[in-house]
């Protein structure tokens, strides 16, 4: 097949997407600039929970490229999460050999000048991790199980942000 002839689905396939109303998530348009100018002005707030608060809020801040000063920020992010471990796998002697963790969160985004909410929502993830003879290796399961809840709700939550802050703050 002849160059030419490779790019005509490609074309085909963007002259689709275009004639849709398909726009790029984080691409500037009009007067809109684009969910990650305005993720370069959120301050995400301290999250309380010990080690997945700070995890959370070091995700948060690494996703939407948000700042850790609140000086310089115009919104706000106030996230809660809230954690459980509960024991799915259990051996004859009462043994159990595997956890499901969970995490909540509940986010708001606000404005710093006002402190209206602007966007509210909750996000969930499961995750899980064996318990193997080491204490020390199922210590080291259950908290890259946590690491990883935290990534996935930090980007569930900057997905829900995106949309919204690509929409227009109002």
């Amino acid at each position: 097949m002849s160059g030419r002839l490779k790019l005509l689905p490609a074309l085909g396939t963007a002259a689709l997407l275009g004639a849709c109303g398909f726009h790029p998530l984080y691409a500037v348009r009009g007067n809109s600039e684009g969910a990650q100018a305005v993720f370069d002005s959120i301050y995400v707030d301290p999250i309380e929970g010990e080690r997945i608060g700070y995890e959370l809020r070091n995700v948060l801040i690494d996703d939407v490229k948000g700042t850790a000063k609140p000086g310089a920020s115009v919104y706000r992010l106030k996230v809660k999460a809230k954690q459980s471990i509960e024991g799915i796998a259990v051996e004859p002697n009462a043994n159990i050999t595997r956890f499901n963790y969970s995490l909540f969160a509940h986010y708001e985004l606000s404005s710093m000048a006002t402190g209206k909410v602007l966007k509210s929502g909750d996000e969930t993830t499961l995750g899980a991790y064996d318990v193997v003879a080491s204490p020390y290796s199922t210590l080291i399961a259950q908290q890259s199980a946590q690491k990883r809840a935290a990534e996935d709700v930090a980007a569930r939550i900057q997905v829900d942000l995106a949309v919204f802050l690509r929409n227009g703050v109002r």
